[in-house]
């Protein structure tokens, strides 16, 4: 499974032939992409509503875009996307080789920073490349898109329990998201073997300094290896 973060919480992954791009947003400081200059993914998964998340999503003529039928009826109506599927909390689908589930994040999902329209519960997808069962499967890999959310109790009783992930990108900005501690405890929970921060350093209410979530997952007794990545870098997660 290939991870590039292009910024912000904006992630393109590629399980076997099937790439899927969450929450296009190319307007950050940390890409040096255009949309435009993105290979088209198969899928396009939004988590949530807000205009940080959606911006470029029917930007991408051919890929189809996934999320809650709230926002994907709103992606189709306001940005003339034509190949939407719709799809809600604790679902999964398949797509191509990966297997989406939708999962809670404790958020707010106005769309657009205007916020006049809902969309429905905000979330976040477990992409795995073997279909989730309660069975343990050590043989598959799973990649834990947080979308915007706190911390809460799901992700030690449920996500980490039961999708064993063996990777997460978390939000750690403050602020709208969790912190960097609270990010830190969630990377604990989730039993993980690495940890992606996202979602900070976009605009001024999110800087922090990146080390001070490095410190807290130390601090936290985790053993996952964070990996604060550069705008457009990729990791191979096996």
């Amino acid at each position: 499974m290939e991870l590039t973060w292009h910024g912000h919480s904006t992630w393109y992954v590629t399980v076997g032939d099937t790439s899927l791009l969450i929450d296009p947003f190319f307007d950050n400081p940390a890409t040096s992409l255009d949309p435009s200059d993105v290979e088209t993914p198969d899928y396009v998964l939004l988590t949530h509503g807000h205009a940080d998340h959606i911006a470029h999503a029917g930007e991408f003529d051919g890929a189809t875009v996934v999320g809650t039928p709230e926002l994907t009826g709103y992606v189709e109506a306001e940005m003339g996307v034509d190949d939407t599927i719709g799809m809600n909390i604790g679902g999964t689908v398949e797509l191509g080789d990966a297997f989406v589930t939708m999962v809670r994040a404790d958020h707010t999902n106005g769309i657009n920073t205007g916020y006049e329209h809902e969309a429905g519960m905000p979330g976040g997808y477990m992409i795995s490349d073997a279909v989730p069962t309660q069975e343990s499967d050590a043989e598959s890999t799973t990649f834990y898109h947080a979308g915007d959310t706190g911390l809460m109790t799901d992700m030690r009783e449920i996500f980490g329990a039961y999708f064993e992930p063996d990777a997460a990108a978390l939000p750690v900005g403050d602020h709208f998201t969790m912190g960097p501690w609270q990010g830190a405890v969630a990377a604990d929970w989730l039993g993980v073997d690495h940890a992606f921060p996202m979602h900070y350093n976009t605009f001024p209410a999110i800087e922090i300094d990146v080390r001070d979530f490095e410190r807290e997952v130390k601090a936290a007794g985790s053993r996952a290896e964070v990996h604060a990545l550069d705008g457009d870098e990729s990791f191979t997660l096996e």
